[in-house]
């Protein structure tokens, strides 16, 4: 590969990812703590990552045969570094068709990047086997000033063409109201919360590795390496002056999530 050939998608993602694995891993520990009892013969990570989220399941449910999915090479083969015994598999989410039913399907901050989520609900409830469990976390960030300045930056510049096809792709997901909805064809137990994460971080910089572990991606993919560059310096500018400093020289950054584990009807 060229130095100045588009960054892929995939490219040291695992590395840079668990830079704040901690932060990243606490929503789906919150996510598995309200998961009930019980003793699921199967259960899939959907968007497994590096295998943080799916370690958790393997923990909790050590009988279970466990799967992680997930899209990047990359992430899969620290997964199965961690994970030496659990089955990952590449699969892409908008297209993926299960060949069986499973007791737990968790997804950890993924499915916000689907389309047509009020078809996409009910078909995940539809694998589960009765009794079984959804448990789903979604960032709910896209009106975040560090979500708005990413935006604003590939709006207003040469690389405009390129990315702004990205920026309105994004969508902000449902209400709680609305995946309560499309959930209560199949499902009589359902439980929604929403929770702001607020993470201290050191400086602006910090907040732009962040984001370079996960919204930012697509962003720096169709990139050359110079307009990348740019673009990080006029994002990062703009974190600055949007993230102001703590008096102990920290920046705060807050970070909503919605909450959704379902359960059905036996």
């Amino acid at each position: 590969m060229s130095e100045s050939a588009p960054l892929p998608l995939n490219d040291s993602s695992a590395i840079q990812y668990l830079k704040f694995e901690r932060e990243r891993t606490r929503p789906a520990a919150d996510l598995l703590a309200g998961v009930p009892s019980f003793d699921p013969q199967s259960c899939v990570d959907l968007g497994c990552g590096p295998g943080n989220s799916t370690e958790l399941l393997v923990r909790r449910f050590p009988g279970s045969a466990i799967a992680g999915l997930d899209r990047s090479d990359d992430m899969l083969a620290a997964a199965k570094r961690r994970l030496p015994q659990v089955h990952f598999q590449r699969a892409d989410l908008a297209v993926w068709k299960p060949d069986q039913p499973y007791g737990l399907i968790f997804a950890n901050a993924v499915l916000q990047l689907l389309p047509n989520h009020e078809a996409l609900f009910p078909w995940l409830a539809s694998l589960l086997t009765p009794g079984g469990y959804l448990a789903v976390q979604m960032p709910d960030t896209l009106q975040e000033p560090a979500h708005v300045l990413m935006r604003m930056v590939a709006a207003d510049g040469p690389w405009s063409g390129k990315l702004m096809p990205v920026a309105k792709s994004r969508r902000r997901i449902g209400t709680i109201e609305d995946h309560y909805g499309w959930l209560t064809a199949l499902c009589g137990s359902i439980d929604l919360w929403h929770t702001t994460y607020v993470h201290p971080l050191h400086s602006a910089a910090q907040i732009v590795e962040w984001m370079k572990g996960s919204s930012l991606r697509p962003f720096l993919g169709l990139l050359e390496d110079d307009q990348r560059q740019i673009f990080l310096e006029r994002y990062e500018a703009e974190i600055a002056a949007a993230y102001p400093s703590q008096p102990d020289g920290k920046v705060l950054l807050r970070f909503p999530t919605l909450f959704i584990l379902a359960r059905r009807t036996a």
